[in-house]
């Protein structure tokens, strides 16, 4: 099992497919570049079963339709946020773009809880992380060591909370209670910026110190 980040969309957020070695594949918040990521997608031969969002912020759905589309593929997201898709106002689109608006269909699969769902041979632990959106949630695979965090978790910082919606020391918690807690050598791989380990961030991080 392996993974490839690519950055996507206006904002260059981080999209991440996590492969196996049939070549089947979780995709982690297409940003946008569809066209683009799509093409990438078929030269590598590549499989998606799911889009599993982390939250429904307008740079990690850019490409949503276009992928789910092209390989008939499940959209997951949380219930907080499934009204977020198709609403520019709600997903920030609105008010960063203007005209430029960026909406997607309905999700398919809504998550009402934290729990462990199985695509194929990859399994996930959902952990509900709130904070930067109401409706964040980190994807863990322990077999993978890795936790596909948005933007809750970032290399030294932590997601923004000045967004509608957004809570500090709800960020705060759910980062030191989900995140904090699992092994300190699995990898973060964040929504935006390089990677880093929870070990890393536990050490180091300025943000989490004193909470």
């Amino acid at each position: 099992m392996n993974w490839t980040q690519i950055p996507l969309g206006p904002l260059q957020t981080n999209a991440y497919v996590l492969m196996n070695e049939k070549k089947e594949a979780v995709i982690f918040d297409p940003g946008g570049n569809g066209p683009e990521f799509i093409k990438w997608l078929n030269d590598q031969q590549i499989s998606p079963l799911a889009i599993l969002l982390t939250h429904a912020h307008f740079d990690h759905i850019g490409a949503v339709d276009e992928v789910r589309d092209a390989f008939n593929c499940p959209v997951y997201i949380h219930e907080a946020e499934k009204d977020w898709l198709s609403d520019a106002a709600k997903n920030g689109s609105g008010r960063f773009l203007g005209n430029a608006s960026i909406t997607a269909r309905a999700a398919d699969e809504i998550i009402q809880e934290e729990k462990t769902i199985q695509l194929g041979s990859f399994s996930f632990d959902i952990l509900y992380t709130p904070g930067h959106s109401p409706g964040s949630v980190s994807y863990y695979s322990a077999t993978g060591g890795v936790v596909f965090s948005g933007d809750a978790l970032f290399k030294q910082s932590i997601g923004r909370t000045d967004l509608p919606g957004g809570d500090h020391n709800l960020l705060l918690e759910s980062i030191h209670s989900k995140l904090l807690e699992l092994p300190e050598e699995t990898i973060v791989a964040s929504g935006h910026g390089p990677v880093t380990t929870i070990g890393e961030e536990m050490d180091g991080n300025p943000f989490l110190s004193g909470f």
